[in-house]
């Protein structure tokens, strides 16, 4: 289990040590006794959909959504036929108050990763109904590497840290790049800032100053 795309020989020197291995013998034994999320062909979705060489936004997640169906290995996104989550809808929400974009009905975000978005959740795995039950298994030194590997491109990467855990990473993020933070976009915190901080017309606004493309963040139907 690992991602096959231009990532793959980014990260093999993370395959070969000590940590990979244990990790994916959880993964297995977890599989084997629980039910885990997501299924195993999309757990580097995020990777596989967003090579790095196109990469050039960053929406960083922590855990995979726990509820049957929903997670499918990229950060907030569900996919089609799923009703979309709380954050994702405030999600939805402020890039209406931001660009004006009609919120589609679904979930899933694929359109975004296929554009450069490398959408990363922390952990790749979790146990069915149990938050954070994978973040301990060694995950996060995976994704550190990964947000290293992003953070090390000489053009500036655009950063969307939302809430705690995300913006725990702006150590590993090097000053070249564009950090936008807020508040996380959950029901529990979106109106301490998350509402109204613009993230995706900011993001599209330091992508062209760096001579990249915009976003286009309308999702289709």
């Amino acid at each position: 289990m690992a991602p096959t795309t231009d990532w793959n020989p980014l990260l093999r020197d993370e395959f070969a040590k000590p940590y990979w291995s244990e990790l994916m013998a959880f993964v297995k034994a977890e599989r084997a006794a629980h039910q885990v999320f997501p299924p195993h062909d999309q757990v580097f979705a995020a990777l596989h959909l967003t090579p790095y060489e196109r990469a050039r936004v960053v929406i960083l997640g922590q855990d995979p959504y726990h509820g049957p169906g929903q997670a499918h290995g990229l950060c907030f996104s569900v996919p089609r036929g799923i009703k979309a989550p709380p954050s994702l809808m405030n999600m939805y929400k402020e890039l209406a108050a931001d660009l004006g974009c009609t919120a589609p009905a679904h979930g899933n975000l694929e359109h975004w990763a296929e554009q450069g978005v490398l959408m990363l959740n922390t952990s790749l795995t979790v146990r069915a109904h149990e938050a954070a039950s994978h973040s301990r298994a060694g995950w996060s030194t995976f994704t550190d590497r990964v947000i290293g590997l992003m953070s090390e491109k000489t053009t500036p990467v655009v950063f969307l840290l939302w809430g705690s855990h995300a913006r725990q990473k702006k150590a590993l993020i090097a000053d070249h790049h564009v950090i936008i933070e807020s508040p996380h976009p959950s029901p529990l915190s979106a109106h301490r800032g998350f509402f109204g901080s613009r993230p995706f017309s900011r993001a599209n606004t330091a992508l062209e100053a760096a001579g990249h493309r915009p976003i286009d963040w309308q999702l289709p139907e």
